[in-house]
């Protein structure tokens, strides 16, 4: 049984997989991998039956007869991984865009770390090698810093592909219903697991890390467009409205109970 099982979303990524990068990764021993193939129509699926039978026991591949989006992919890889038990659980984008070196190091954090989530951060620190489409980068600085305002954290890349999480109660809480949001669904998940639910305590911010990555590259072929930077900025209005009618409830509920304890 590995300790850490890496959810993969995959979408028509027949062009975008390069088995041959995964090498690396797929030689760790405490590693395991779940490719979601969220209803792909190119030859994927196929792709993805290769890589399960060649690496049988350490790469697992979860189908889903419909496209049904990445934010769903992505919840239901994790439900299907917290429920093998395994320690931490994440999820990475199916291009690679984080290098498998990068991965490894967040890996590493989690586990040296005592903190319940590290995040990938793209940061374009001097030394670095972070390269962005210029839009995609300052479209980005806006959206995380609205994001920090609906979250009440200061997080500088909310929507970085590769995140890593302990297999918590708080974790499987995050991820017990589908979410609201198909494209800011990283802001809605962190917030989730920030403001908790009724039965549990929601992760103290402090417990969030983020690292800031050596390399990151935006790889052609990519789903996102500008007609999808505008759903999520849609979304995120969404999420702000959920978010407040969370809090709120939570708020009476607290003052119901120390009414009661009077």
């Amino acid at each position: 049984m590995p300790e850490t099982i890496i959810v993969i979303p995959c979408y028509n990524e027949e062009k975008r997989i390069d088995p041959s990068e995964y090498a690396s990764l797929l030689r760790e021993p405490s590693l395991g991998f779940l490719f979601v193939d969220d209803g792909s129509t190119d030859n994927t699926g196929a792709l993805l039956g290769d890589l399960a039978r060649k690496y049988a026991g350490k790469v697992d591949l979860l189908t889903l007869t419909r496209n049904s989006g990445k934010a769903e992919a992505v919840r239901r890889g994790l439900l299907w991984a917290a429920a093998q038990g395994v320690d931490i659980i994440g999820y990475i984008d199916a291009d690679l865009a984080t290098p498998v070196a990068d991965v490894l190091n967040l890996l590493q954090e989690t586990r040296s770390r005592p903190c319940q989530v590290v995040m990938g951060s793209r940061v374009a620190l001097c030394g670095r090698h972070i390269d962005r489409v210029w839009t995609r980068h300052y479209l980005g600085r806006i959206f995380s810093t609205a994001s920090s305002l609906i979250l009440r954290a200061t997080i500088y890349d909310t929507q970085c592909g590769a995140k890593f999480f302990r297999n918590t109660e708080a974790l499987r809480a995050a991820i017990g219903i589908p979410f609201y949001s198909s494209w800011a669904f990283d802001v809605e998940f962190l917030g989730r697991l920030l403001i908790g639910t009724v039965n549990t305590d929601p992760v103290p911010v402090d417990q969030i890390i983020e690292i800031p990555l050596e390399r990151w590259r935006d790889i052609s072929g990519s789903k996102v467009s500008w007609a999808g930077m505008i759903r999520a900025g849609i979304d995120l209005i969404v999420i702000h409205r959920e978010f407040t009618r969370r809090r709120r409830a939570k708020a009476r509920r607290e003052r119901q109970v120390l009414t009661s304890s009077r």
